[in-house]
């Protein structure tokens, strides 16, 4: 192990709102954001300043890569504080977290397919027929009745 440097600064445990901003590539507003969402946490110092553990860096990260493949805020949430509190997390709890969120990707991947197959057939018939159509109108319950609102009550009186 290499001897540290006398001249070397000691590493800070805590990095204010700034630093994790441009270590992370995150917006100071998006870290806003992100506590008020609970998906990180922070604490105010005695000046009133946030401050972070050097941990919530990785957890930054596990959030954009989650968002980046749709996972929504809630769901991303729910794994994080499925997470042990003090530590950074590790390459196994990504492989944990990852696999949590794979029936849902797996599913969501089908049905973009699907919508893309459906697509290319339906861009050459033109109809968009309400009533037919499974890209303009999917799961339309409404249309066996007929054309026009269904659901406005004519006399509001």
């Amino acid at each position: 192990m290499p001897t540290p440097r006398k001249d070397a600064k000691p590493v800070p445990s805590e990095l204010s709102v700034g630093e994790v901003a441009a270590r992370s590539g995150v917006a100071v507003t998006a870290l806003h954001f992100y506590e008020a969402e609970g998906l990180i946490k922070g604490r105010r110092n005695a000046g009133n300043h946030r401050r972070y553990p050097r941990d919530v860096l990785r957890r930054i990260a596990v959030i954009k890569v989650a968002q980046r493949v749709g996972i929504p805020l809630s769901s991303i949430r729910d794994a994080l504080q499925s997470l042990p509190k003090d530590r950074t997390p590790t390459a196994d709890d990504w492989a944990r977290l990852s696999k949590s969120w794979r029936a849902d990707l797996d599913a969501r991947i089908r049905r973009l397919t699907s919508l893309r197959d459906q697509l290319d057939g339906c861009i050459g018939c033109g109809c968009l027929s309400l009533a037919a159509c499974p890209l303009r109108n999917p799961w339309d319950v409404l249309a066996k009745d007929g054309p026009g609102p269904r659901l406005l009550d004519p006399d509001p009186d």
